[in-house]
């Protein structure tokens, strides 16, 4: 099979990471016989350092021509640090959910073994948590109009705003995704004091019973982020609108044991997008020591939904697996070993699989 994919390194730490994301998936396409065809393009901060625009032209182009799309992390403190910044790297990712049709974003959060203790949730209520969190993309605050401040900059304002297309489409897709799980769907709103969250509720409502072997619940969110941390395992499928899911996966980033565990899909009606959830990490850029493997498991997502590939996802998923066993892991999750840097990490993964 020929595999043509988009590298956007990005910015921070996203050069560093998607490296070695890119090298396992050399691996990967030589034991499986596969060719591989990949470009890189600029994104973020570096795009705009380099173009004034932070998801320039040729990078949608680069996008729409590939089958799918390695991410790294947009961010800096250069434009985190300066409020008055009119363009900004994030909205260089924005601008990228918004072109490319990524509606939805699909974070497994499972946990391992060998990271229990990493937790700071205790080992009886996490071990065993597998759930998928999947998140609207494109519509609510972020996206909302019109956004803003006063002339006199006292006054701020964001808007809310989501149809019910962009409703139906997120529930199918979770719906979909639960069937092949173990069909169990969580709607998150706040339907008891947001207007838009009344209407997802209605639409799900409505679309529920069109999936009679699917269990449906309905929960507000605050009450979803206790029942993380309390009952992580009582999930299935969540679904939820875009600035609930961004903050509620962050929270659920902690159940593995680190952020640099977690990887993403974002899909929709273009070409898909694979990144880890953990952003640029500034501090850590340059010194070979960030977590790599929620980008190298982002490239095992990619190969089985962009590329409809498990045995070779399942492959990066058990090398991963094994190089946590062995202690081959950078300093956030190493225990009592001396800890690897992400090149290190990163070769030894891509050895396992060649072997």
């Amino acid at each position: 099979m020929k595999l043509k994919i988009a590298v956007l390194p990005g910015d921070g730490i996203g050069p560093e990471i998607t490296t070695q994301a890119l090298e396992v998936t050399k691996a990967i396409c030589k034991k499986f016989n596969h060719t591989l065809e990949h470009s890189f393009a600029s994104v973020g901060a570096s795009a705009i350092d380099e173009t004034g625009n932070p998801y320039p032209q040729e990078t949608h182009d680069l996008c729409m021509q590939s089958d799918a799309v390695l991410f790294g992390a947009i961010g800096s403190p250069k434009y985190d640090n300066d409020p008055s910044a009119r363009v900004r790297p994030e909205q260089g990712l924005l601008k990228m959910r918004k072109d490319l049709g990524l509606f939805a974003n699909i974070r497994p959060v499972t946990t391992f073994p060998s990271l229990l203790h990493k937790s700071p949730l205790r080992a009886e209520i996490i071990d065993g948590a597998d759930f998928m969190c999947i998140r609207e993309l494109t519509g609510g605050l972020y996206f909302g109009r019109p956004q803003g401040r006063s002339e006199d900059g006292d006054t701020a304002y964001d808007s809310c705003v989501y149809t019910r297309e962009e409703i139906e489409r997120i529930l199918h897709l979770a719906y979909k995704f639960a069937l092949q799980r173990r069909k169990k769907v969580t709607v998150v709103d706040k339907a008891n004091v947001l207007a838009t969250s009344r209407l997802w509720r209605q639409v799900a409502q409505e679309i529920a019973p069109q999936y009679k072997d699917v269990e449906t619940e309905y929960m507000f969110v605050d009450n979803a982020a206790m029942r993380i941390i309390q009952w992580p395992k009582s999930f299935d499928v969540m679904v939820t609108e875009n600035l609930f899911g961004d903050i509620l996966t962050d929270e659920a980033s902690v159940i593995t044991g680190s952020m640099g565990m977690l990887p993403s899909a974002s899909i929709g009606l273009h070409t898909s997008v694979f990144e880890p959830i953990h952003g640029s990490y500034p501090e850590a850029a340059g010194k070979n020591i960030a977590n790599p493997l929620a980008a190298i498991l982002s490239a095992a997502l990619m190969f089985e939904y962009a590329f409809d590939l498990p045995e070779e996802g399942a492959c990066i998923r058990d090398a991963v697996a094994a190089s946590m066993d062995e202690g081959i892991v950078t300093s956030d999750i190493a225990n009592n070993e001396k800890a690897s840097s992400t090149s290190e990490v990163g070769e030894w993964i891509v050895k396992y699989i060649s072997e």
